[in-house]
């Protein structure tokens, strides 16, 4: 946890670019425990640890990933790719790429979420770490060149009204319908 947090309250959907990076230290733990599992399931094969721990990377990965991604693609990309044409910036390469990177991503979890369903099972399969290390290696990746490239670009050019509408959205997108 980094101190900042001790001292400071979490970002509220009121702040949807530090909602955004607070999803992505979300990820970036939930990376870290796939790196502990990958160590632990030679030395205590799928025990309730581990089973546990599958659990939860599969949780996280399947019911907050895909809104992040949605609010990226469906409302802050959009509005970023707008503002770069009106100002001529190139930011609608990075932009491009992310979204090749999403899919990417994507595909990459879809392959270890089957692995991590069966540890999640008490089953004894190999979880290999040449696969953790590709999946957790371009998430991280992923997530400096957003906070390096895009981030900052949508901190310095996004209006209140936009802001507001990013929040709206993000916060619709996780609301459960009665």
């Amino acid at each position: 946890m980094k101190l900042d947090r001790l001292f400071n309250p979490a970002p509220s959907f009121d702040e949807p670019i530090e909602m955004l990076k607070a999803c992505h230290e979300r990820i970036a733990a939930q990376c870290g425990t796939l790196e502990k599992l990958v160590a632990h399931l030679p030395l205590h094969g799928p025990d309730t640890q581990a089973q546990q721990a599958a659990r939860n990377v599969m949780r996280y990965f399947d019911v907050a990933g895909p809104p992040h991604h949605a609010d990226e693609e469906q409302d802050l990309f959009p509005m970023l790719t707008e503002i770069g044409e009106r100002l001529h910036s190139p930011v609608r390469e990075p932009i491009a790429a992310l979204l090749g990177e999403h899919r990417a991503l994507e595909t990459a979890w879809a392959q270890l979420r089957a692995v991590l369903a069966d540890i999640a099972q008490g089953r004894s399969v190999p979880l290999e770490q040449a696969l953790v290390a590709a999946f957790v290696g371009a998430y991280r990746s992923h997530i400096a060149r957003e906070e390096r490239e895009i981030l900052p670009f949508a901190e310095a050019h996004l209006d209140e009204r936009q802001r507001a509408e990013l929040s709206k959205t993000m916060v619709a997108r996780r609301t459960v319908a009665p």
